[in-house]
């Protein structure tokens, strides 16, 4: 997208109106039922997804700040008991919380190659979220949800902006700007406090991942002399483990 492009688009994210966008997510209706279904790896019909058991892994956008936090969050919840990889003995690393998109990437002979641009959250061997859990009865808990990340905070909202992002595929309903994906618990009532309050993190995702892009533009210098992945984000070309490639 051409420099000026990107910049009009903030400057419109900028001026979105938080009762406008809640008067669209209450139009729509939504209350999370817990089910999981954005948490957990997908599964095609016909089984053709490259992760275990032919799922396609989970993969939700990662700001590299929200990796951070999700590091200390982690870290908490480990010492409050609440430990999100009870295998886990060390301190959480970046590569514990986040993983290079995977787009764009390739098989090399010493496992993935290539340039990628931002972040997802981190899977675990199912392929589903690492901080996703279970209870007994099948519902579904985020051992970081007051920290979670935007994406996960607005799901199943995006804003149909250029150069922002739509989580798990096209929209299945649309009102005003506002976009809605698939989600069994669309369609549901929603009152005024928690639709704000949904309004508030789209209109902030919004900014950001405008932010994110106009930052990742303006610092990209392609890396194809460095074996390995590459991930370019919004504070330079990076190694898989989150370290600046030229520190």
């Amino acid at each position: 997208m051409e420099r000026e492009s990107l910049e009009a688009e903030l400057g419109r994210a900028h001026e979105l109106l938080v009762p406008a966008l809640a008067d669209a997510i209450e139009s729509i209706g939504f209350e999370c039922t817990r089910c999981g279904a954005c948490c957990r790896a997908n599964e095609p019909e016909d089984g053709t997804g490259d992760g275990p058991g032919g799922r396609e892994p989970h993969t939700a956008t990662l700001f590299p700040d929200e990796a951070r936090e999700l590091q200390e969050a982690a870290a908490a919840a480990e010492a409050a008991g609440d430990a999100v990889d009870r295998d886990l003995d060390r301190e959480y690393d970046w590569r514990d919380v986040a993983r290079p998109m995977p787009y764009g990437l390739r098989d090399g002979p010493d496992g993935p190659a290539g340039e990628t641009f931002e972040w997802a959250i981190q899977t675990d061997v199912c392929g589903d979220c690492t901080f996703y859990r279970e209870d007994d009865s099948g519902t579904g808990a985020c051992t970081v949800h007051e920290r979670r990340p935007l994406v996960c905070r607005t799901y199943p909202f995006s804003v149909a902006l250029g150069g922002t992002t739509q989580p798990l595929g096209e929209a299945v309903d649309r009102e005003g700007l506002v976009r809605a994906h698939e989600c069994e618990g669309l369609g549901r009532d929603i009152d005024r406090e928690a639709a704000e309050e949904l309004a508030a993190a789209l209109r902030r995702r919004a900014i950001r991942e405008l932010e994110e892009a106009i930052a990742l533009r303006d610092r990209y210098e392609p890396r194809q002399d460095v074996d390995g992945v590459v991930v370019h984000d919004s504070e330079g070309a990076k190694r898989p483990d989150g370290t600046l490639l030229d520190d």
